[in-house]
């Protein structure tokens, strides 16, 4: 927390960053790991003389560090450009070895990220078959559903360890056994999960999963794929032997060391930090559910320790969003308007809200250095913000007038 001016008022204010699920601030450890890698460790890892070979070694101690924190083997470790990448690389392979054995049906959620969603959109023009499984008003996938939606021709599935805008933690470990049961490969993003949560892919059934630096306080344009041993990958980039030959470009690694780096003080801390974080969350949703007319989105106790998701009737998140950070309080919206669509979240229109109430929408997604006095202020100047827009808001004066029944009691 540090304060800065209000350019409105011209009076100091809390400058709070609360949208971590989008990105988060590198670690003072990570950055110093990167700073350090770039003047010297900053030979190519493919050359045979001895600065290439020194880093080649950096290169595959990162490898085995990132393996055994999610019990995998180094060798079942790739690293790649982040977490779009590797869920192209894994459900592009999910395919071609489906493909080679006749089955071309994928089952998915309808919730996931864009890059599990066009991804699938893309092999269905190729010939597979998708099925998108609902996640209910909670935000949950069940179990009973996902199995019952295998077929003898599926050769994937791939949901979500963690939903990236309202935080509900999926069943991975139950999926994961079906899957094995049932002969499909699983994949999970676990973009939100890795770094934040336990993860343990044996235990856990999960034949591959991708990673992300920037969530959990690493570099940008670095991440990782899990591939268990014996999948056969597919190459999106094609070029060069690094990466056992499945991932083409001399390796970042730079990115990569800070990105391990930041993996080991993310695990290392994160019970202390999840206990901290999600006791702010539960202050946030209380102080927030005192707004009239307003929900969390997604169940409660099965969610990211620091994700808050609100919709509010009768407003717009994009308007929100710009009177917050006029208050100093960074956060993103449910709605998808900052990207140039006027449509909603897919997200929250999967889990039953409407258009209108899905526009005005709020994610707080906080990070383990929030304070109370921090949560008090987002309290405080979402109830005001919140007021504000309702005061000329024609939709609010129709639903105040019972001219339209309000949606959220």
């Amino acid at each position: 927390m540090y304060n800065i001016p209000d350019y409105k008022k011209g009076e100091p204010i809390m400058q709070i960053y609360a949208d971590n699920a989008a990105t988060t601030r590198m670690s003072e450890t990570a950055l110093a790991v990167m700073t350090e890698a770039l003047k010297i460790d900053f030979g190519n890892p493919s050359s045979l003389y001895t600065i290439g070979q020194k880093a080649k070694e950096k290169l595959e101690e990162a490898r085995a560090e990132v393996a055994k924190i999610i019990n995998a083997e180094p060798r079942e470790i790739l690293f790649t450009s982040g977490g779009s990448e590797a869920d192209n690389q894994a459900l592009l392979t999910g395919a071609m070895i489906g493909k080679k054995k006749g089955k071309k049906h994928i089952i998915s959620s309808a919730f996931e990220h864009h890059a599990i969603l066009h991804t699938l959109r893309k092999l269905e023009k190729n010939g597979f078959e998708v099925t998108l499984l609902p996640v209910h008003e909670n935000g949950i996938v069940r179990v009973d559903e996902l199995e019952a939606a295998i077929r003898e021709d599926t050769c994937l599935v791939t949901i979500m360890t963690a939903n990236n805008e309202i935080g509900t933690i999926q069943p991975i470990a139950e999926i994961g056994e079906i899957c094995k049961s049932r002969g499909v490969l699983f994949h999970t993003d676990a973009v939100q999960a890795v770094g934040h949560l336990p993860i343990d892919v044996k235990q856990q059934n999960i034949d591959m999963l991708s990673a992300s630096a920037h969530k959990f306080h690493g570099p940008k344009g670095v991440g990782f794929l899990y591939a268990r041993k014996g999948i056969l990958l597919s190459n999106l980039i094609e070029g060069g032997a690094q990466e056992r030959g499945k991932r083409a470009g001399t390796e970042n690694l730079p990115g990569i060391l800070s990105m391990t780096a930041a993996l080991q003080e993310a695990v290392a801390d994160m019970d202390k930090n999840n206990a901290h974080m999600k006791k702010v969350r539960d202050y946030l949703i209380e102080g927030l559910s005192e707004i009239p007319h307003s929900a969390l989105n997604g169940e409660k106790e099965h969610r990211l320790p620091g994700n808050v998701n609100f919709s509010f009737e009768g407003i717009e998140g994009e308007s929100i969003l710009i009177l917050l950070d006029m208050k100093g309080i960074s956060a993103s919206s449910g709605s998808a308007c900052t990207s140039g669509s006027l449509d909603p979240s897919h997200v929250l229109l999967s889990i039953g809200r409407i258009h209108d109430v899905a526009h005005g929408s709020l994610r707080l997604s906080i990070g383990e250095d929030i304070t109370i006095e921090e949560a008090d202020y987002i309290i405080e100047n979402v109830k005001e913000v919140v007021a504000h827009l309702r005061s000329f808001s024609p939709v609010w004066r129709d639903l105040t007038e019972g001219k339209k029944e309000f949606i959220l009691k």
